[in-house]
């Protein structure tokens, strides 16, 4: 299929090609190229839309490039490259099978990085319930590493008074009985 003096290989390529005239006859219908600024406009609203992919397209865009260029009220750094979407010096299908290794590494690099952030959250809730741990510990009231001694003196000086107190007790009745047997042996 010929188009704009292009032969197309495939005819859904020609009928692209095609749609990309119409759309050239359309906007040379309404540039007004005594205004540059607005030329420049439309070749970077272009550019970033990829409106034009096909060769009639692209030397569209060419021709619009070249009249940006020689404008001397426009810089020449904003005009930007022509971008192109068809491979050279390669087949397509060696092209396509690079693109899909690039997007597997991409992927798998975002896998590694979700990995990576989920391994980091369980690391941080680890060690969270590790100081929690700690802490119950340090102030439970169970004998463990952090009081144990303190809990051991507790509990013998707990001890120490209990067997104080029966001391006493025992030393009381000693006392009393003491006292009540001597009464009974005076009294005979």
């Amino acid at each position: 299929m010929e188009t704009g003096g292009f032969s197309f290989y495939t005819e859904n390529d020609g009928k692209m090609a095609e749609a990309e005239q119409r759309k050239i006859d359309y906007l040379e219908s309404r540039l007004d190229y005594t205004r540059p600024e607005s030329i420049l406009h439309v070749y970077d609203k272009a550019i970033e839309e990829q409106l034009f992919r096909t060769p009639v397209g692209i030397q569209y865009l060419k021709k619009l490039q070249d009249f940006l260029l020689k404008q001397p009220r426009i810089d020449k750094e904003r005009v930007r490259a022509i971008p192109l979407y068809d491979v050279y010096g390669e087949s397509r299908k060696k092209a396509v099978e690079g693109d899909k290794k690039k997007q597997r590494a991409a992927r798998k690099r975002e896998q590694e990085k979700a990995r990576f952030q989920i391994s980091v959250a369980l690391n941080i809730l680890l060690a969270l319930a590790l100081v929690f741990m700690f802490f119950i510990s340090f102030f439970s009231d169970q004998p463990n590493i952090f009081n144990y001694e303190r809990a051991l003196q507790d509990k013998y000086a707990s001890w120490e008074q209990e067997l104080t107190a029966r001391e006493q007790a025992v030393r009381e009745k000693e006392r009393e009985l003491d006292i009540d047997g001597l009464d009974s042996l005076a009294e005979e």
